[in-house]
């Protein structure tokens, strides 16, 4: 078993999400989701949609749940054996983001990569990453990739947890405080131009940046202190600001959306 199985044997993804700040993160993808969805001008019965390290199945089961025609692809047992007992209308398979060569070329309208990127560690890896996603993506659909940032891991894991000076001297972070990957780390964190240029790279047409949570994954305590009015209130706030370049770099998620 990979230390990636190990990790997600014991982490509990649909627990996350239903918290205060995995709400926020939750609900800004399905907005973005249902937007893009409805620019393609058609029933959402019409439409398919590929879940590429789809977890216990947080996005392919509401998905399904509204229409969607879904196919989940999942690297881990124990997921897919939960995403499977939810008994959803979601076609499932054990697979990962580096190899797609038993689905059918350009079946699907929109893509999600909410996950892969956060482990995968070379340059290489990611380019196959989305040449397989690109290659399974209609013309005109939409990838929808997931990143962890950069200076989020920098301010919640180096300074909040003390961990800064172990680091610096470790070498696993550089004198401009970029963190540096290795196969040994569980997650690779980026900065806007790494994306940015990663894309480029990759062929694809970058339509859309935003940050998942924005400033949630922060403000835990204070957003489970809150009303429900107040927090519907963070919401509205957060979706009206999530596109704001002062705010991207800084979210603990940000999803770049790509056009076929």
């Amino acid at each position: 078993m990979t230390a990636l199985e190990k990790y997600y044997n014991k982490f509990n993804e649909d627990k996350r999400l239903k918290s205060r700040h995995g709400r926020v993160e939750f609900t800004t993808n399905m907005k973005y989701i249902h937007d893009f969805a409805k620019g393609l001008n058609a029933n959402v019965k019409e439409l398919s949609v590929l879940d590429i390290g789809a977890g216990t199945g947080a996005y392919s089961v509401p998905l399904s749940q509204e229409g969607f025609c879904v196919t989940a692809v999942e690297l881990v047992k124990r997921n897919l054996d939960c995403l499977e007992a939810k008994h959803a209308n979601v076609n499932c398979w054990p697979g990962n983001a580096l190899d797609l060569s038993f689905l059918k070329d350009r079946t699907f309208d929109i893509v999600l990569l909410f996950g892969p990127l956060y482990h995968l560690h070379s340059k290489e890896e990611r380019l196959k990453a989305f040449e397989q996603a690109a290659l399974h993506t209609k013309k005109g659909g939409f990838i929808f990739a997931s990143y962890l940032t950069n200076e989020y891991s920098i301010i919640e894991y180096c300074f909040k947890k003390g961990k800064i000076l172990e680091c610096l001297v470790q070498g696993l972070v550089t004198e401009d405080f970029h963190t540096v990957e290795s196969q040994d780390q569980l997650y690779s964190y980026f900065r806007l131009e790494d994306i940015t240029s990663l894309a480029k790279e990759a062929g694809l047409e970058s339509v859309k940046l935003f940050a998942s949570d924005g400033p949630a994954d922060y403000m835990r305590q204070t957003l489970n202190a809150m009303s429900e009015e107040e927090f519907d209130i963070f919401l509205k706030y957060h979706l009206a600001t999530c596109e704001r370049a002062e705010l991207l770099g800084a979210s603990s998620h940000i999803v770049n959306i790509l056009k076929i």
